[in-house]
């Protein structure tokens, strides 16, 4: 499981993590937003998600709690890219104005604008200034959980951190093989 703020780049991480393992990626976003950004029903994406986690050999990318006590039990290691907000609020801005400008598609045919971004409540922008600090605060008291305690917690503290590791992961499989 990879989680952290939006922006923070779960999504990159966990495809590369993907590739390193030969695992495949489910990203939590592509099963959440359905065409002309309709959200599907919570129902609906835990059976997915169920699905999709139960054979062995696979990364997701997502911070859904909604989906947490489906996808947490059967992970071995969560990756927390806990980055200072600061850092994360330049790479949401970054990633935004790419895929505004590049108009590239997301999910389902969705595609994200600048009126929605930067002039809109369920701006990605407003979304990070409430949930980064309850995911701080939250993502603790959630690993000290007994239901919990199986999972390898691995926290990084900046982007370099994560690089390092991904490579040095990359290195001890391709050693091994």
């Amino acid at each position: 499981m990879v989680i952290g703020a939006t922006g923070s780049g779960k999504t990159t991480f966990a495809q590369n993590l993907g590739k390193v393992l030969g695992y495949r990626v489910i990203e939590l976003d592509a099963i959440h937003w359905l065409p002309d950004w309709q959200e599907a029903e919570w129902d609906d994406i835990r059976s997915q998600v169920d699905e999709m986690t139960n054979q062995p050999g696979w990364v997701c990318d997502g911070n859904y709690r909604q989906v947490r006590n489906v996808l947490w039990p059967k992970a071995d290691t969560l990756i927390w890219l806990n980055y200072p907000f600061l850092v994360v609020l330049a790479r949401l801005f970054k990633r935004s104005l790419v895929r505004v400008f590049g108009r590239v598609e997301l999910w389902n045919g969705n595609r994200e604008s600048f009126s929605s971004l930067f002039f809109s409540k369920d701006s990605l922008f407003v979304w990070l200034f409430k949930s980064y600090p309850r995911h701080k605060k939250e993502y603790p008291l959630e690993f000290a959980k007994p239901e919990y305690n199986h999972l390898r917690v691995i926290c990084f503290s900046n982007p370099g951190q994560a690089a390092a590791w991904l490579k040095e992961l990359m290195k001890i499989r391709f050693q091994h093989e």
